[in-house]
């Protein structure tokens, strides 16, 4: 073990918490988390005209220093349906009393950032539908449960999914700065007991130290960003030092949600430990503010690939202009667009879901009318632990004697002679 002591070591923030603190249900209270010193040590200095509107509107008294201090953030989401009604109507969300005692027990989680980007918009904006919880949740539909993927049947050690021959996942933390709807791993956060100790990531790197075929890891949770710089070094640390461990990927959507995050001494602590890959989970294209851009400027100035996981959401995202304005914002932002994920059943999912149909639809709509570099792959990611499955348009229609038969973006057919 390096320089980092163990009493230091509990993530995903710099003092013990509480159950209640770690899963953040929306009957949480508020608790001082950070010191006043920590919420005013920030090196993000931008923002935005909504975002100072909206500062201003909600949080008065609050300094620019403040504001864009990603703990200052944390200390202060939206963890509570009181608390949201102060800036949304929710009147249409939770019309009942029974809705709001069972929505206790949804987790619940949206940094002012990210609730800046609903000031004007009604409660069916598609970013108020991602993270707000529904009434819709609570309908359980055929094919849904808990772990879809099985990746618990695939755990070697408790945090770690090795489903891939040659690479694995690691759960780094139950902890995000923002609670998706449709999360798959959304029963991570329902549970209290998923801070994950320095214990239980040690069993997970003797693993990997263990397993010379893995080459690959994915960092992933919850949020890896959300740990404190020292933890996610100590990680980062000690994966580099594994001699067969080629590549280092981080699963995250803090660049998006929390862009405050992204400091100059998170950035350049994290390339010290190059090949890094960053997988962005972009949602909407109205997510691309000046704060967010200026997060992904920093990343990939440091030498950080970054690429884009989008899932596909009915009543989101779900139509070809809004994707393919979603990919080239991305791409402006030096994301390069690589997946765009069917929407996982899990339980509570299924105002959610569209048919798969929709993503074959989406892809057709992007090939030949945008640039390959704005073409994301749709893929299923199969019930059962099957992992992803890529599908694609039917381009290809067969043969025909010594020729290929292709039908282009277009619709037209061509043949391509291909003697066998």
């Amino acid at each position: 073990m390096n320089e980092l002591l163990q009493e230091e070591y509990e993530p995903p923030l710099e003092q013990n918490l509480s159950s209640s603190e770690l899963v953040l249900t929306t009957n949480s209270i508020n608790k001082q988390i950070f010191s006043e010193a920590e919420l005013l040590n920030s090196d993000f200095d931008i923002i935005s005209e909504s975002s100072k509107y909206f500062r201003n509107t909600y949080f008065p008294n609050v300094a620019d220093k403040k504001w864009s201090s990603w703990k200052w953030q944390i200390q202060n989401s939206y963890t509570s349906f009181d608390k949201l009604s102060k800036i949304l109507d929710i009147s249409s969300i939770s019309d009942d009393d029974d809705f709001l005692t069972n929505a206790k027990k949804l987790p619940l989680r949206i940094t002012p950032y990210y609730a800046s980007l609903f000031e004007g918009k009604p409660t069916n904006y598609a970013l108020i539908k991602s993270v707000v919880p529904s009434k819709l949740e609570f309908i359980v539909s055929e094919g849904e449960e808990e772990d879809p993927l099985h990746e618990e049947k695939m755990c070697p050690t408790e945090n770690l999914v090795h489903r891939y021959p040659d690479r694995v996942l690691m759960l780094s933390t139950g902890f995000c700065s923002v609670y998706c709807r449709y999360c798959t791993r959304s029963r991570m956060v329902t549970k209290d007991q998923k801070s994950y100790s320095f214990k239980v990531w040690e069993k997970s790197l003797q693993y990997i130290r263990n397993t010379p075929t893995i080459r690959d890891i994915v960092i992933s949770g919850g949020d890896p960003l959300t740990l404190p710089d020292k933890q996610l070094e100590y990680l980062l640390s000690e994966l580099r030092a594994i001699p067969h461990l080629e590549i280092i990927r981080m699963g995250t959507k803090v660049p998006m949600v929390l862009p405050q995050r992204i400091t100059n001494n998170l950035v350049n602590m994290i390339k010290k430990y190059h090949p890094i890959f960053m997988s962005v989970h972009t949602t909407h294209p109205d997510e691309f503010t000046p704060e967010v851009k200026e997060a992904c400027t920093r990343i990939a100035n440091a030498g950080i690939v970054m690429g884009s996981q989008t899932v596909l959401l009915k009543g989101v995202n779900d139509e070809v202009s809004i994707m393919k304005d979603l990919m080239h914002k991305a791409l402006m932002s030096r994301i390069k667009p690589y997946y765009i994920y069917q929407c996982d059943p899990i339980p509570g999912s299924s105002h959610f879901r569209t048919p798969v149909s929709k993503g074959l639809e989406i892809i057709q709509g992007l090939r030949g009318f945008t640039s390959g570099y704005a073409i994301p792959h749709f893929v299923v990611d199969a019930p059962g632990g099957g992992g992803k499955i890529p599908l694609l348009p039917e381009y290809y229609q067969g043969r025909e004697g010594d020729y290929v038969v292709m039908k282009n973006f277009e619709g037209k057919i061509y043949k391509y002679y291909d003697p066998e």
